[in-house]
């Protein structure tokens, strides 16, 4: 389909269900899909596993999610500031997958481009690769899952951790500017990891603050082949992670 433009954003994210897999953009709170979360959020599905650096803050982007329990596992590599994220985690509430940072850029970016793992230095000699990290509590503090040991191998002479690429049922993005092809134009910083999540869904929908008839190739960021959908949204403000105030 050559125009890729929905008329609203309840419609975008309408044929999401129950346990979907879902990759979301964003760093901190730059850049994140803020009105597509509050849309899904409003749409009611729930059993979600979230692939994300981090999952927002208390009370804003994926952190409202979080709070109405509609998550039920995570992907990703930061914990952060997030108090619920971390109380339904050491609650056993929620299942945790921890990936480096870098492999979780890469393990979305070999998921887009139909590699289905690759090897690398990230996490060899640390419990990311013997499986030694609780990915699941019980209520009483205790463990009641572990993560699974990964494959070792060694290429001249160095060892490398076999990580599976991600595919995930839908991916969230947000972009400055798209096209009705769905090209998408970034904000500077707020690209972070919203390229490798584009990729890799198997419907990528994304929130454009604008949207206009045909973005000039020079300009595009990332190449529409990677969109499903497209809806604008308007101007969005960046969230405050850490507010520091001198005297």
């Amino acid at each position: 389909m050559l125009n890729k433009v929905v008329t609203s954003i309840d419609e975008a994210v309408a044929d999401i269900g129950d346990g979907a897999s879902i990759a979301v953009g964003g760093f901190g709170l730059v850049g994140i899909p803020a009105r597509l979360i509050d849309a899904l959020r409003k749409q009611g599905a729930g059993e979600l596993t979230i692939i994300s650096n981090n999952l927002g803050t208390d009370g804003f982007g994926l952190g409202l999610l979080l709070q109405d329990g509609k998550i039920a596992r995570s992907i990703g590599s930061y914990l952060g500031t997030n108090k619920e994220y971390a109380r339904q985690y050491l609650e056993g509430e929620l299942t945790v997958e921890f990936t480096p940072q870098g492999t979780l850029a890469e393990r979305m970016r070999a998921g887009g481009a139909g590699v289905p793992a690759f090897y690398t230095k990230a996490g060899v000699g640390t419990p990311l690769a013997s499986g030694e990290i609780p990915v699941r509590y019980n209520p009483d503090g205790t463990i009641a899952e572990y993560s699974k040991p990964k494959e070792i191998r060694e290429f001249n002479g160095e060892q490398y951790v076999l990580e599976e690429a991600l595919t995930p049922d839908f991916a969230f993005v947000h972009a400055r500017k798209a096209d009705r092809y769905g090209n998408l134009v970034f904000n500077k910083t707020a690209r972070n990891f919203n390229p490798d999540v584009a990729a890799c869904g198997k419907t990528t929908i994304v929130q454009a603050e604008e949207v206009v008839d045909t973005i000039d190739p020079a300009e595009v960021d990332l190449p529409g082949i990677y969109v499903d959908r497209v809806v604008e949204v308007g101007p969005q403000e960046t969230g405050i992670e850490f507010r520091t105030v001198s005297k």
